[in-house]
């Protein structure tokens, strides 16, 4: 459910205000429903836009600097896919859904503004539905192959061929498709408090993984050793902006959505929804950003950018072998099982 109203509202047609809501005419037996007021793509908050209106302005930034940061992550990846890393499906898979729903966004200012078209507003919610899912179910996967990584090198390594991370991003694809299909079927009962459950279940696991992942790290220094190893300080920095990047995200509409039954149907459904999914949405940007900055070099950039950007060093001259995009995103894998993680000191 991203943060546009008519990804959380209903789409029932209700009748006339004017009307009687049950008001039936009765003619030769055949019973004719009342009048139904035209559809509007606000569902109820065409006074109360103000929510509604915060999101998309926060979804522009998807547009123009989401899009094409998740174009280049997908190219990125294609390039080095004769030495991927173990999440590289999962990545590839959250940059294409991400993109995906970045295109969307000027299609939804289309409809709300010009086209007030029903059947591209089931498009919309189809998009939106999709983005509900595949992200937090993305960002789990991601988290779970680190985990296992970190925590479990022995059985990482016999986990790493790809089919086993093929068949999991298989079944995330169906059930965000699934999810999707639901989200255009009107009157579903209680069908909103589904992504309340998936985002509350997802952020707590990518919360405890996380954790679980820096407190490994933090403790593997060594006996007698004061320093962290040089590459395992590398992923604890990375995981460490992941949970950060994961709380921004994710904690706003963890704290105010269980809390649904406290606040007016209309100022949950027109404000409080549409600023909680800000935050959701903005990911799309902050994602692949994240993966970009992590990078030595970033294709399609000049190298002073990438430097100035990303407070990258230049390179050593004695060595010609710039890291590659795949060994960035494998540092924490390659880190955790090749060097197994010693007891604290």
């Amino acid at each position: 459910m991203a943060g546009f109203p008519g990804h959380h509202l209903r789409l029932n047609l209700t009748s006339d205000p004017t009307l009687p809501s049950l008001m039936h005419n009765i003619t030769n037996g055949t019973v004719v429903n009342a009048t139904a007021k035209p559809f509007s793509v606000f569902d109820g908050c065409d006074t109360m836009a103000e929510g509604v209106l915060f999101d998309l302005a926060i979804q522009l930034f998807n547009v123009f600097l989401g899009i094409p940061a998740n174009i280049l992550v997908i190219v990125i990846l294609i390039q080095h896919r004769n030495e991927p890393s173990t999440s590289d499906i999962f990545l590839g898979c959250l940059a294409f859904m991400d993109a995906y729903f970045g295109a969307m966004t000027p299609i939804i200012f289309a409809n709300l503004f010009h086209w007030q078209s029903k059947e591209v507003w089931m498009a919309i919610k189809f998009a939106y539905g999709v983005k509900d899912t595949s992200g937090p179910l993305f960002l789990s996967c991601i988290c779970l192959d680190r985990f296992v990584a970190v925590l479990f090198p022995i059985a990482f390594g016999q986990l790493k061929h790809p089919k086993y991370r093929v068949s999991l991003s298989l079944f995330v694809l169906g059930l965000t498709f699934a999810y999707g299909a639901a989200k255009m079927i009107p009157g579903l009962p209680d069908f909103e408090k589904i992504f309340t459950g998936e985002v509350l279940a997802t952020f707590t696991w990518m919360m405890i993984c996380n954790a679980s992942i820096l407190y490994a790290l933090k403790r593997s220094k060594g006996i007698g050793k004061d320093e962290m190893h040089p590459m395992k300080k590398k992923a604890f920095k990375m995981v460490l902006s992941i949970l950060v990047i994961i709380i921004v995200n994710y904690l706003p509409p963890v704290a105010l959505f269980p809390f649904e039954d406290h606040y007016s149907p209309d100022a949950f459904r027109c404000y409080v929804q549409p600023v909680g999914f800000a935050f959701l949405n903005i990911s799309s940007s902050i994602q692949p950003m994240i993966y970009l900055s992590r990078l030595e070099k970033v294709p399609c950039l000049p190298e002073a950018w990438t430097k100035r950007c990303c407070g990258r060093n230049q390179p050593d001259k004695n060595n010609n072998k710039t890291p590659t995009a795949a060994a960035s995103t494998e540092t924490i894998v390659t880190v955790s099982s090749t060097t197994p993680l010693s007891p604290p000191a």
